[in-house]
Order: structure tokens, then sequence, then C-alpha cells
């Protein structure tokens, strides 16, 4: 019996173009934390330049790529564990054992791209909420959504309770607070010398951001957030949503919802943040919450936008491209943390700090054509990309084959 549980041919073409195009789309956001200092992309004025251009890509990014494309990222790995857990079924394996060390090893791969490649790693939130919401699968797919919506409400009701605090306490303790906490962003003259430095100095300050990460971001923010997403992910996946089995109407609706709801959410809170010019605790606690939801709504958008184009038949080689991007997620997504540290980190060619937003958004195009086109490349000879072979390998305890095996040709 072949250990691969889910062969090319039984991929579903529109969820591989989606999950592309969250994963070209989280770059434009990601390029920040790999270009600039850790606070630049909480608040926008503490590095680089914010005229012209540079402004409008900074405020496009925030309107329609901010926590949208990790949004529809985080759906799409929950649908994806009902694919998994449920071939695996069909064919009589033991699908919560090999769902299990699946979770085991992305959680491997997480802490060694946190530690060792870049901190801003989400793979290790992916693994800590896969492990838990698998027993969720078979909930009927309105209680998903609805006990979905309730997980990432969780995270309005943990920020803007601190923040609410925060503004009662006297200045001086707020700040303390702040300082020691999940709002301490360090020196940032100091982080750009540590970034340029050799990989031994990135570590310094690597580590301690990880670290922050992957426990009080991931309590205060990543599980509930991640975890809701995925719930709703997997209704929606039941209700067709990604497989694009829904009416046209249906994707009108929610394009319609990131238009007229998502996007004046996102702009009323931008709007508010410079008003109040950017101050921690507003922004950083309340003022966030209008982007947390709005992002919701616009990353639905983006979906129906994705499947409505799958649907018009156009462009039929960059939809090939995008679905090769999204067959590759994983690798992909490594693969951009590879490139950008080696671009931006001192152990490659050192510009951390060094390049404004426009000169950011060029290498974002770079990094996104170059996917684009090897992708399709290596598919034409291989069934896997090289971290979801590895990944799939350590998974079913065997070495996965590789290579693509040429079509068959009956004789006669």
């Amino acid at each position: 019996m072949s250990n691969n549980a889910t062969l090319p041919q039984q991929r579903n073409e529109t969820i591989d173009v989606v999950r592309g195009v969250a994963l070209l789309g989280i770059l434009v956001m990601n390029i920040q934390t790999f270009s600039m200092p850790f606070g630049a992309y909480s608040n926008p004025n503490v590095w680089g330049n914010l005229e012209g251009l540079n402004y409008l890509i900074w405020y496009m990014g925030a309107m329609l790529a901010d926590q949208k494309f990790m949004t529809i990222f985080s759906m799409l790995f929950g649908a994806g564990l009902i694919l998994l857990v449920e071939r695996l079924q069909a064919t009589g394996r033991p699908a919560i054992s090999i769902h299990y060390r699946r979770m085991i090893w992305l959680l491997v791969f997480g802490l060694v791209h946190a530690y060792c490649i870049w901190y801003g790693d989400i793979l290790v939130s992916y693994a800590i909420c896969g492990m838990w919401i698998v027993w969720l699968r078979k909930v009927p797919a309105i209680f998903q959504l609805l006990i979905g919506l309730v997980l990432v409400a969780v995270v309005s009701v943990l920020m803007g309770g601190l923040g609410a605090l925060l503004l009662m306490m006297p200045a001086e303790e707020s700040a303390e607070l702040l300082a020691q906490g999940i709002g301490a962003f360090g020196d940032t003259t100091d982080e750009v010398a540590a970034f340029r430095g050799s990989w031994s100095e990135q570590f310094s300050y690597r580590t301690p951001l990880a670290l922050m990460m992957q426990t009080e971001l991931l309590f205060f923010y990543s599980f509930w957030r991640v975890s809701g997403l995925m719930l709703i992910g997997m209704a929606l996946y039941r209700w067709g949503v990604f497989t694009g089995r829904c009416r046209t109407s249906v994707y009108a609706i929610l394009l319609a919802l990131g238009i007229l709801i998502g996007i004046p959410l996102v702009w009323a809170g931008i709007e508010l943040r410079w008003a109040y010019d950017w101050e921690q605790i507003r922004s950083e606690f309340l003022f966030f919450q209008f982007n947390y939801w709005g992002s919701i709504p616009v990353a639905l958008g983006w979906v129906a936008l994705v499947v409505l184009f799958v649907r018009s038949g156009m462009l039929g080689w960059f939809r090939h491209a995008l679905a090769c991007v999204g067959r590759m997620a994983l690798s992909n997504y490594l693969l951009q943390s590879i490139v950008c540290t080696l671009i931006f980190y001192g152990h490659g060619l050192g510009a951390f700090g060094s390049l404004e937003r426009t000169e950011q958004f060029l290498v974002v195009l770079g990094v996104s054509l170059a996917q684009l086109i090897w992708s399709p490349l290596w598919l034409r000879l291989f069934q896997f990309g090289p971290f979801e072979w590895l990944w799939r390998t350590l998974t079913y305890l065997s070495i996965q084959p590789m290579r693509r095996r040429p079509p068959v040709v009956p004789e006669g």
C-alpha cells in the first residue's frame, strides 16, 4: 500500500491556487520583519521613510495584506486537516497517529526555523493548534464556525482588557510593564547592528524574539486566533467555499463583505492609530482590533476573487503557476525566509535596515516571481516540494517516492 496521503492527481486546483496566492501575499507583510526592526511592523514610525510611494506601499499593505493572507493560510490549514484525516481513514490507516507525527515534525521544523533562521515563524503555532483542533473535525460545520468565532474573540477580550488595565495605571507603571512584556521591542539601533552581524551575533536578538512569540504572543494572540481560524476554515471547506463548489452569488456576497465591511473596519483602525500618533497602549491593545476583525471579511473577499478567477478559465499558465506555489507551500514559505535572511542579514548581503519600503516591495516582487517560475519547473520533475517530501518521509516513517513517474503509454 502506498504511503502517499494526497497524490498530485487527487488535488483540488482551486484550493492550491488560493493557497498559492496566500503564500505570496504573506511575504508582502513579512518583508518588514525580514528587513527592519521588530517594532516597525506594528508602528511604521519606528523605522524608515514614510513619504510618497513609501507611504502608499505601507498603506496598501496595511489595508489589503496585514493579517489577511495569514488568515487565509490558517483557514486552509484547518481545511487540510479534514482532507488528510478523511483520506487516511478511507485507506484504513491510523489517521490520528499519523496526524500527530505530522504535527510533531512540523513543530520541529518551526523551532529550527524560528531559532536558526527567522523569529517570525508561524509553523510552531500551526503545529500546536493542529494537535487539538483535529478533535473538532467532526463537529457540524455551523458549530465549527461559531466555536471558531468565539476562539477568535478571546484575543479581543484578553488584549482589550489588558489595554484598559494599562490605561488605568499610572504612566510610569504601565511603561515599566510594557518594557518588560509583550509590548517591548528593544533598542532599534542595537537590533540593526545585531542582524547586520554574524549568525551568532543575530542569535542574541533572534532567540528572545522567537521565545516571546512562542510564549507571550502565543498565549495572548496566536493560539486563539489560529485555532479559531482553523475551525472556520473547516466549516468553509465543508460548505464548498475553498473548493469552488458554491454558487457565484455566494462569492459575490463574500466579496461584498470584504469591500463594504472589512475594508472600512481596517481603514478606521489605521486612521485612529494616526490620530493618536501610534500611542503604544491604544494602538497595540485597542485600535489593532479594527484590523483584527476586519481582516477576516477582507480575507474572504480575497478568497472569492481567487475562486472567481479560477472559474473564469483565464490565464491558465498563471493559474498553474499559482497552484504549484500552493502545492509547495511549506517549501516556498521556508525558502522565503532563507532567501530574505540572506539578503538582509549579516551572514548574507547585510541589507537589514537599509532598504526603504519601495525597495522592499521590489524584493517581494523578485522573490514571488522566482517562486512562480521555479515551482512549476520543480513539479515537472518531482511529485513534492523538497520540504514536503522530507515532511512526508518523516511522517510516514518510510522514504517517499520523489521523482515524477512518466505517463504509461499503452502498446498497440
